[in-house]
């Protein structure tokens, strides 16, 4: 096995730019994070392969800003496997390519029917590439070896993936589509960050009373700063389960927290005194949380359409079943073909008069792109006014 070796030098880093360069094709990128450990979702390892320059392995935090690397393959091809989950730490250190080519996508956008990076390599290259360390801890110094050779792998492969599957692409008459939801990935701006993030904490909604939410945001809100002051995943100090468990309990006094048995984490004891703050604010905080979040943009589910709007319910049913039909006969999975969203907002508020051309222009104005249109927008249409024209089963025939 070659031994791997770490770039962690701004010298040694200039030095491998000049070598990558000089390389020819596209490049093959990935990133190695530590979700689950820390708080930021920061590259802790950059692997670069390019044909005849080899593979490399950055270090970002001892880096810092790669823009050097960026600007000597500015124009070129970055080959990625599920681009969406490296753009933006790679971002974050000056990486950001302007053409990609995210081979998972294509995988997707094939009808292959599994599509990570090691079942697909074996599938169109024949060789097995072990996956045991993609949930480590990539913020560990010195990286072992054995880890290393797995992310040096990563890469090695990905342009001769990339060149079987734009075959294929090409062969199934998918290569415009592909190119169209690369540059899609490309253009996807980040989430907003949500108003009242404390309320993504697991099991809060089971939670009772304004008082209970108050002390339940409290308690996420200092877990999360020491979080972020630590750099340690928030769950690892204390999890989920047990704040809610304080909210839920209420206890009255810090012994009462202490003694209570469900508040479990390595930082549950060791920080008492922080967590007995946070309870004592909820339990005395006169800005009470709402309920419930009022969301102007947000549909109800859909088992819930039947009672409270029955024509939309009909609509999107009727949508599905047509949308599936497409997706079988291209070999692309519904949510590649039209996202589920998508199609529930068409079909919640569809345009006033219901043809290809009004769906399309609605479509379009969702944020679906020019080929889903193409292939969905009349089936859609014709799906709809079908459902219109279906009778109220709650009114009896004649007899």
């Amino acid at each position: 096995m070659t031994e791997r070796h770490v770039i962690d030098t701004r010298e040694e880093y200039l030095a491998a730019v000049e070598t990558i360069a000089a390389g020819s094709g596209p490049i093959a990128i990935d990133a190695e994070r530590a979700s689950g450990f820390r708080y930021s979702q920061r590259a802790y390892l950059i692997q670069v392969f390019r044909r005849g320059s080899g593979v490399f392995l950055f270090d970002p935090p001892a880096i810092g800003e790669m823009t050097e690397l960026d600007d000597a393959v500015a124009e070129v091809e970055w080959v990625l496997h599920a681009a969406s989950q490296d753009l933006a730490c790679l971002r974050e250190v000056g990486l950001d390519p302007a053409v990609i080519f995210d081979t998972e996508l294509a995988a997707r956008l094939l009808g292959l029917p599994r599509v990570g990076l090691g079942t697909v390599v074996e599938e169109l290259l024949g060789i097995h590439l072990a996956k045991e360390h993609s949930a480590a801890d990539w913020s560990t110094r010195p990286l072992p070896a054995s880890w290393l050779e797995y992310a040096a792998l990563d890469v090695e492969l990905l342009v001769d993936l990339r060149d079987a599957l734009a075959t294929m692409l090409d062969d199934a008459d998918k290569r415009g589509i592909a190119g169209e939801e690369f540059q899609a990935t490309l253009d996807r701006e980040a989430k907003a960050v949500r108003a009242d993030p404390w309320r993504r904490l697991s099991g809060v909604h089971a939670l009772r009373g304004q008082r209970s939410l108050a002390v339940a945001r409290e308690l996420w809100l200092a877990r999360d700063s020491l979080a972020q002051e630590r750099d340690i995943a928030p769950g690892r100090l204390v999890p989920d389960a047990s704040l809610v468990a304080v909210a839920r309990a209420m206890p009255t006094t810090k012994r009462a927290l202490a003694d209570l048995r469900e508040f479990t984490g390595r930082a549950s004891r060791s920080e008492l005194e922080r967590w007995w703050q946070a309870v004592e604010s909820g339990l005395t905080t006169t800005d009470l949380p709402v309920m419930k979040q009022s969301g102007d943009n947000t549909l109800p589910p859909p088992r819930a359409w039947g009672d409270r709007n029955p024509e939309a319910d009909l609509r999107l049913k009727a949508a599905r079943a047509a949308v599936a039909l497409i997706s079988e006969e291209r070999s692309i999975p519904m949510e590649n073909l039209l996202t589920p969203d998508l199609l529930r907002r068409a079909a919640w508020s569809p345009p006033a008069v219901i043809d290809g051309a009004s769906v399309a222009e609605e479509l379009i104005r969702l944020g679906a792109r020019s080929w889903q249109v193409e292939a969905t927008s009349q089936v859609i249409a014709d799906a709809f006014v079908d459902a219109g024209q279906e009778p109220d089963a709650s009114t009896e025939a004649p007899s």
